[in-house]
């Protein structure tokens, strides 16, 4: 069965953070991802949208002024970059290493097979996988 109720014109993963500049340094200087924009008192809010070069979808990191606790829920929670190219994967990995983030053990084996998997400063995994998402 197939649906195609709706079209989706664009995903975003929003999730808030009390280490707001971090997560910021880690997914845009770090991981190389584009900072596309930042908002700023909105209900106590402020945030920055982060993504991929033309590319619909996007991370959204938040913190309210009250603060915005946000424990990463389990090791096997993951934000999954499957690359191609081994070299680039390398590239990526040298830069987060030299920003003091490691390389961690995953929960799931597989995940080590072909990638690496590093927590962000909240504890939240990623996962740099070499291979093709097919």
């Amino acid at each position: 069965m197939e649906f195609t109720d709706f079209t989706v014109a664009q995903v975003r993963i929003a999730r808030p953070t009390d280490k707001f500049e971090e997560t910021i340094e880690f997914y845009v200087h770090g991981l190389g991802l584009k900072e596309i924009q930042r908002f700023k008192g909105h209900r106590g809010y402020e945030g920055v949208i982060i993504g991929l070069p033309d590319i619909n979808y996007h991370l959204e990191f938040t913190r309210h002024i009250d603060g915005s606790p946000c424990p990463a829920p389990s090791k096997d929670n993951l934000l999954v970059f499957y690359i191609t190219n081994k070299e680039e994967i390398i590239t990526v990995y040298k830069r987060l290493q030299s920003m003091g983030y490691k390389e961690v053990d995953p929960e799931n084996g597989y995940w080590k097979e072909q990638g690496i998997t590093i927590e962000d400063p909240d504890g939240w995994r990623i996962v740099l996988m070499n291979r093709s998402y097919e």
